[in-house]
């Protein structure tokens, strides 16, 4: 731990006036300081001083994410900024650091952020675990036509009407939050005073998905932008296209957040969506007890995978693991073989099921037996990790 920095959990009023400057300076579009942070809550805020001046600081957002169809408590990690007069200090990894040992005194299992650079938060122990991706299709390429269910508007927006439907989702893609206030906050936050539309797909009674959207213009094209969607049904695919498809004479393209491969697209007669972007968010097992007895493994799947483990920073994930699963759960107990041996980075891949065990063992994240590379690679396995939300 670097000693010149001093770590506050406390923020006062002041530091909080000298986090917003910073934030504003190294974030362009985080849109108004005073706005964010009281969604945030000063009590997420976290700083670090060096001789008494804020040398920057970061939010956490308490929360929850999918794995294995099991929510594990969850900390995200938000706006993390450093003066630019600090930058080169040490003073970004001394605030990842103590940000990490106090959510481990808290009883946290694992960590998610967005990362402006990988290089930094790999040193405080995270590694790539999930996909972030747009998509984009032409509306007048979707050519589906047939509108089997319903489409309804919900005027004015009520997001407490969607949180059962995104919730049956999210149980089935591994990664996906179980979103908190903070995070339906910015689902129904417009982007630039562009107004927003939702419309329920099925009956009031039974619906079985939704889309929210926004619409805006830019010098070439007229674009949808889907802010939020579920689709639960086959139904309710068909009729998520068929609804687009009908935007097309105002309509030039629509983008979406989905995973790096998107099941919707199949129902596409021909392969004109495309994946305009990807990028890789990042994870952190923050006690690795915790992380591997809480998240949910497949059910039909006796066994035990015996691990060796090194963290640099959390002595206590240090060592070797056995992990038996049974009806798909999991229980950890000290000891084993260590036939799988990793550190605390390697780690997260394998547990979100970003990459297999043979992967990560070409790429030097793993070390392992044949049969623990078996082993690892059934009960790990999974639809691959991706969010629909950015924090």
């Amino acid at each position: 731990m670097t000693p010149q920095f001093e770590y506050s959990q406390n923020v006062n009023s002041e530091d909080v006036l000298r986090l917003g400057n910073i934030l504003k300076q190294c974030f362009i579009d985080l849109g108004e300081n005073e706005s964010y942070i009281n969604r945030i809550g000063v009590e997420n805020l976290r700083v670090i001083h060096q001789n008494e001046q804020v040398v920057g600081g970061l939010a956490l957002i308490p929360m929850s994410q999918w794995w294995g169809g099991v929510s594990v408590p969850m900390t995200g990690i938000a706006a993390v900024g450093i003066a630019c007069e600090y930058r080169g200090s040490g003073g970004a990894i001394a605030l990842m650091q103590h940000t990490v040992k106090e959510l481990y005194e808290n009883g946290v299992p694992i960590s998610v952020l967005y990362p402006a650079t990988q290089r930094l938060y790999r040193k405080a122990g995270y590694e790539q675990a999930g996909s972030a991706c747009f998509w984009e299709i032409p509306a007048l390429s979707i050519q589906v036509r047939e509108q089997l269910l319903p489409v309804k508007p919900v005027v004015p927006i009520n997001l407490e009407v969607f949180h059962d439907l995104h919730h049956k989702q999210a149980t089935l893609n591994n990664g996906y939050l179980n979103r908190n206030q903070f995070m339906w906050e910015g689902v129904s936050k417009p982007l630039e005073k562009e107004p927003l539309y939702a419309y329920l797909i099925g009956e009031a009674d039974q619906p079985q998905g939704y889309i929210i959207f926004s619409q805006h213009a830019d010098k070439d094209d007229t674009i949808l932008r889907i802010r939020d969607w579920v689709v639960l049904t086959t139904a309710a695919a068909q009729t998520f296209w068929s609804f687009l498809a009908n935007h097309r004479s105002q309509i030039d393209k629509i983008r979406w957040r989905s995973s790096p491969v998107d099941p919707l697209t199949l129902l596409l007669p021909e392969q004109t969506a495309k994946l305009k972007h990807i990028s890789r968010w990042m994870l952190r097992v923050i006690d690795v007890v915790k992380a591997l007895e809480k998240r949910g493994y497949p059910k039909k799947i006796q066994t035990e995978l015996h691990l060796e483990i090194e963290d640099d920073l959390i002595a206590e994930n240090n060592g070797k693991f056995i992990l038996s699963v049974a009806n798909g759960r999991g229980e950890v107990t000290k000891g084993g073989k260590g036939e799988l041996q990793l550190d605390i980075k390697g780690l997260a891949p394998l547990y979100t099921g970003l990459f297999t065990p043979q992967q990560l063992q070409i790429t030097g994240k793993l070390q392992g037996t044949e049969t623990s590379l078996d082993i690892a690679t059934q009960i790990f396995a999974g639809s691959s990790p991706w969010m629909a939300d950015f924090f």
